[in-house]
């Protein structure tokens, strides 16, 4: 494809050869037409008698032959002392005596510029995965939020005055713990996750017991399934709740195949951890609620503009719900 500055496309240089090579214009007059010199209309007639129509296309621009390219074992040395050092340019050229611009050339050629690229346990670079349908693979874990103070908590107001409201909820509630401090307890929100789809599921609890984490499993697997969505597969952290034998048993009974993740390794498992980021962000922090329930009321719509209205950049800026299948007013 032409880039943006190009003075000829390729049906362009076409017409310019055929009126010199078939209709005998001279090279100035067809230049002049076109607006190039006469050497690139000579260029494109000559190109045109050798190859025909098809020669009017681009070609790469890489030179034949690169006497002064840095050499495999070079390349070698740059990207070892990357992966197992993590150091930059400017170290790895002070090492080998060499331009920190030629490392970097090197690192952006490899596709390890950056350090995000690299595995900090394995030190190989990060392999990015997708299953091919909705329900293949869904990812299925637990975050933590605190209950908010009547009147709101200290991150929007200043820390006395969150104080003042949680002796104040304590005083309302009767919920006290040690040294007579307010108890303002915590919120464990299941969240479900699509790894085809990245369409969510998510359900607010008191705890992340065994048999809470099973009746969240239960309702997802059904909440899927009226979205026409099979769920074959699903993956979790080696939390306690997802090690019991009921656990086990639960998934058998659903057809469901079980998969945990390594020790130590919640980069496999990377998908749900994100969308808690942006649970976060996009719910638990958006703005000030002044107490807890009105925070998980605003839950349900939350989840809705994020399914069916939030563009997600890992999908090519689509919502969630335009790659699930058989879903009302949706047929992709």
């Amino acid at each position: 494809m032409s880039h943006a500055n190009a003075a000829l496309t390729p049906r362009a240089r076409l017409r310019l050869a055929q009126l010199v090579v078939e209709h005998r214009w001279t090279y100035a007059a067809a230049a002049k037409m076109f607006m190039v010199a006469p050497r690139a209309a000579k260029k494109w007639a000559d190109r045109y008698q050798a190859e025909g129509p098809a020669g009017m296309v681009d070609r790469t621009s890489r030179p034949h032959t690169s006497p002064t390219k840095t050499s495999p074992d070079l390349v070698r040395q740059i990207v070892r002392l990357r992966w197992r050092h993590r150091l930059g340019p400017v170290q790895i050229a002070g090492r080998l005596a060499m331009p920190a611009s030629t490392v970097h050339a090197v690192l952006m050629r490899c596709r390890i510029n950056r350090l995000s690229h690299i595995d900090r346990v394995t030190n190989e670079p990060r392999r990015r995965y997708e299953h091919p349908h909705p329900g293949s693979l869904i990812h299925v874990d637990v975050t933590k939020f605190g209950n908010i103070p009547d009147g709101g908590g200290h991150k929007f107001l200043s820390r006395p005055q969150s104080r003042a409201n949680a002796q104040a909820t304590a005083h309302r509630t009767g919920e006290r713990g040690r040294d007579y401090r307010p108890r303002i307890r915590t919120a464990y929100v299941h969240t479900v996750i699509d790894d085809h789809s990245r369409i969510a599921y998510a359900e607010i609890h008191p705890d992340e017991k065994a048999t809470t984490a099973i009746a969240v499993l239960q309702r997802a697997v059904a909440w899927f399934a009226d979205r026409g969505v099979t769920v074959e597969r699903v993956l979790s952290d080696n939390g306690s709740c997802y090690r019991s034998y009921a656990w086990r048993e639960t998934c058998a009974e659903l057809d469901i195949k079980h998969k945990r993740t390594g020790p130590y390794r919640p980069q496999t498992n990377g998908k749900i951890e994100r969308f808690h980021r942006t649970l976060a962000d996009g719910w638990a922090y958006a703005r000030l609620y002044e107490s807890t329930d009105q925070r998980n009321a605003a839950l349900p719509g939350w989840l809705h503009f994020y399914n069916h209205h939030r563009a997600h950049s890992a999908i090519g800026g689509l919502s969630p719900i335009t790659r699930l299948n058989n879903v009302p007013g949706n047929h992709s």
